[in-house]
């Protein structure tokens, strides 16, 4: 059985991506009206990145996750300059986590920008 080199770091990281994608009309609200077209820039890099993850592209995920890593960051500056330098420090932490396979480390940054962004996580119900 063939092993897909690279790819196991991120099996078990997707849904918190996935669920920055589904929250983005939170921080549309958040962030305002001025800041939705990056968010959609950023919802499609996001989508981007876990559809490469998905074909076992691991560094064209990680480079399409760290870019809306950034621009997030970049759109929270236009809101508040001094959480927009945390958040820079946050994404580029999550980027240099991701890059190195430390799920818990690059999980535990994504929940940072999640819970300053506003957004709030619901747990998904069993099936």
């Amino acid at each position: 059985m063939a092993d897909t080199p690279g790819h196991s770091h991120l099996i078990d990281f997707p849904e918190v991506l996935e669920t920055l994608v589904a929250r983005v009309g939170e921080l549309k609200v958040v962030l305002g009206a001025a800041a939705a077209p990056g968010l959609d820039q950023m919802a499609a890099q996001l989508r981007d990145g876990l559809a490469a993850r998905e074909r076992g592209d691991v560094g064209l995920a990680v480079a399409k996750i760290g870019q809306a890593m950034d621009l997030l960051a970049g759109l929270a500056s236009h809101a508040d300059p001094a959480e927009a330098a945390m958040m820079r420090a946050v994404a580029e932490q999550f980027k240099r986590a991701i890059a190195r396979g430390s799920i818990g480390e690059a999980r535990a940054q994504a929940d940072v920008m999640r819970e300053r962004s506003g957004s709030l996580l619901r747990p998904k119900k069993p099936r």
